[in-house]
């Protein structure tokens, strides 16, 4: 009998200094995006609104943003389209 070996997953993600969108932070922004990568947050996308940028960061939980400042929203009015 011969024994068939399952391919390994690949569980290890790619870290967030590698999103195409972690060099639009500020500073303060990249410390609190990593923080909350700790619980499992994802930076999705970076947005300027009236000149200030605003990261989104998202996670099975919901979606957090960060302000320039570096100032964590955990429960944003924020709706994030498909």
């Amino acid at each position: 009998m011969q024994v068939q070996e399952k391919p390994m997953l690949e569980r290890r993600q790619p870290s967030p200094e590698q999103s195409a969108w972690w060099n639009k932070l500020s500073l303060a922004q990249k410390f609190s995006a990593s923080s909350l990568g700790k619980f499992g947050y994802e930076l999705s996308f970076v947005r300027n609104e009236k000149g200030h940028s605003l990261a989104v960061l998202t996670c099975s939980s919901g979606v957090a943003i960060i302000t320039e400042d570096g100032d964590i929203n955990t429960s944003p009015n924020v709706n994030i389209r498909d």
